[in-house]
Parts: C-alpha cells; structure tokens; sequence
C-alpha cells in the first residue's frame, strides 16, 4: 500500500485488525488471514493479491507469538510441524502451478463440502487433552500427504493452513486440540516465510502494514492461547467449528460471485 497516505486512521486501521487477527490466531491456531484480508480489503481498500501477501507477512511474527506460547504449556509437536511445513511449501509451490490449469470454482465447492465434514467431525471426536502425535511411519506418511494437500490449497485458494491443519491433527493424528493449534502454528513460521519472501519480490506487500498488523496481533495471540488452555476440549471443538462456519461461508459467497462473472 505504498500509494496510500498514511493517515491516524488507517494506522489505527491497521492496528486494530491486528488486535483481533492475534486474538482469533491464539486461540484457534491459525494464521488470521482469514481475518487480516477480507477486512484490508474492504475498509483499507487493498487489492485482493496486495491483502494477501501483507496479511502473509504480519502472519510471521504472530505465529511465532503463538509458538512460544503454546510452548509453555508443553503444546507443540515439533517434529511433526517441521514435516507439515515442508511438504506444505512444496506443496503451495504444486497449488501456485495448477492454478491456471485446474476449475477452480469446482475446487472451492469441494473445499467448502471438505469444511461442513470438519465440521460434524469437530461435534462427534474429542481427543483427549493429553493426546499427542505418535510418529510411525504410517503417521510420517500421513503428515507429508496432508502438509501437501495443505499446501497445494493453500496456493489455489488462498486458504490459510491453520483452518486444514488442527482439524487434520485432531480427527486423523488424534492430536488434542492443544497440541493441534500449536503445532499448526509452528508449520506456518517457514511456510509464511517462504510465501512472504516470493511476494516481496513481485511487490505484492506492503511492508508497514504488515508490520502495523503483526505488531497490533503479537499483543493479542497470547491472550488467545491463554483462553484456549481455559476451554474445555469440547467448549474450543465448538468455537473451532464456529470459526469454520465462518470460513465455509467466505468460501461459498466467494464462488458463487466469482461464477457470476
């Protein structure tokens, strides 16, 4: 946004976002794109790739926020948040190929299906607080298939890992939702890294509302894992679907305006 004036407004503008992206990324996992560029684009005016890599950029301090804190409490695979992350960069780098090449519109309908089965799964399996990731070779397998599926969505859609990532954790590694939101955090470090570094390069950043934005979620994303450690396991599957409703519906109002035109 380089064009942009630097008013009081849009700085509180960007701090604001920022305060409620750290908030909903402590408490959920996730990266808070989901929050971070639909409202930069719709209150600061930012072009849709533009509201992405910035939102990517301000993703990177924020989720090592989160890390750490989920770290106190002893939430954080890391072996298995570094194979997730790289077969997730990998993978966004087969999703940014295909994505002249594939319907998208068909894609983002069967995210969308993908999410409502998130969704029921999130009501019917609540893995226990002290479950943690096991790693065999099928589990090793499991983790390089999803951090890929990950990552190729992630380059066709725009989608955040976070929101495939804990659910993936909780319902197929049987991961409690702790160690899920922490571990998901932890794959976003390097693979918010690699995209931010690829759009800096195209120009598709702006720079000090990244650091605006990420600045402003740093304060809040321990607040949000420190909430989520209140939660009981079955309180945060609830919010957690929520939440995916919630990104459901972007998805499905994004498609449909996208095969009207």
């Amino acid at each position: 946004m380089s064009t942009h004036r630097r008013s009081a407004r849009s700085v509180s503008l960007f701090i604001v976002i920022g305060l409620a992206a750290g908030l909903l990324s402590g408490l959920f996992g996730v990266g808070g794109g989901t929050v971070i560029v639909p409202l930069l684009g719709m209150l600061a005016g930012f072009p849709h790739r533009l509201a992405a890599g910035t939102s990517l950029a301000a993703i990177v301090p924020t989720a090592i926020v989160g890390v750490i804190s989920y770290a106190v409490h002893g939430a954080v695979a890391w072996i298995p948040a570094l194979i997730l992350a790289a077969a997730a960069v990998v993978g966004a780098q087969v999703g940014t190929w295909l994505l002249h090449r594939i319907p998208v519109t068909a894609l983002r309908w069967a995210f969308v299906a993908f999410l409502l089965v998130v969704i029921v799964g999130l009501f019917l399996v609540v893995p226990s607080r002290e479950a943690d990731i096991r790693l065999t070779v099928l589990s090793v397998l499991g983790l390089i298939a999803t951090g890929l599926v990950t990552g190729v969505l992630s380059g066709l859609l725009g989608v955040g890992g976070g929101v495939i990532i804990v659910p993936a954790l909780m319902l197929g590694f049987g991961a409690s939702d702790l160690i899920a939101k922490g571990t998901s955090l932890m794959m976003m470090i390097p693979t918010a890294l690699s995209g931010t570094i690829g759009n800096i390069r195209r120009k598709n950043v702006d720079l000090v509302a990244a650091a605006l934005v990420g600045l402003a979620a740093c304060t809040t994303t321990a607040l949000g894992a420190w909430l989520s450690t209140l939660l009981d396991p079955a309180a945060g599957n609830i919010l957690f679907a929520a939440f995916v409703v919630v990104i459901a519906v972007q998805m499905a109002v994004k498609t449909v305006r996208g095969s009207r035109r």
